[in-house]
């Protein structure tokens, strides 16, 4: 059944001898244009999904997240969240768990974006940052003793809550007024430290 779906979309070919059917790999230039078709019909029908997207009645208000690649769209979504400052609380070197490059190219980006961090790291991470600084940042650090596993970012009406366990965990708020009660106690902290 799957040969058949295969020769279907011109990707097997098969010559008939006898009872036998013999099959042979086509032009791998196949696949190539088969997704650019598929691209192309999706790229048509994006426009009506945005506005059913943004049409939707309920939207969530709570998504969560897991493991590595998990983390990545939780990040990403807070990149593509706007506002003009990014505020976190709580990073410990568990975090680094995503690769030293993976946030450099991320604060790259949000830097790109005009929008300045402002970061409240655990004193495990400052040797790292010494190293590894981050464009339009700046940074404080916690007092030794005290390494929890949670990080918080706040960027405009979204919270992130990573747990940085062995297989990490994330919950993404989108709610305006949490995050602006999450932005207060963020900043009773940054002013304290």
């Amino acid at each position: 059944m799957t040969l058949n779906k295969l020769v279907k979309k011109g990707f097997v070919s098969f010559i008939k001898e006898g009872q036998r059917n013999h099959y042979q790999a086509t032009d791998p230039k196949h696949i190539s244009d088969y997704i650019d078709e598929k691209k192309k019909q999706f790229e048509q029908i994006l426009p009506q999904l945005i506005i059913k997207q943004q049409m939707a009645k309920e939207k969530s208000e709570v998504t969560t997240f897991k493991g590595i690649k998990g983390i990545r769209g939780l990040l990403h979504e807070l990149l593509e969240s706007g506002g003009t400052e990014h505020h976190t609380f709580g990073s410990s070197k568990e975090s680094l768990m995503m690769g030293d490059s993976f946030w450099m190219r991320y604060h790259k980006k949000r830097a790109s974006k005009g929008i300045k961090a402002k970061l409240l790291f655990n004193e495990s991470l400052r040797k790292w940052c010494d190293v590894n600084l981050y464009p339009q940042a700046d940074y404080k650090f916690t007092k030794t003793g005290f390494e929890p596993l949670t990080e918080t970012i706040i960027r405009n009406d979204k919270i992130g809550i990573i747990l940085w366990t062995e297989d990490p965990i994330g919950i993404l708020i989108h709610n305006k007024i949490a995050a602006q009660s999450y932005d207060k106690f963020w900043e009773i902290m940054w002013n304290s430290t």
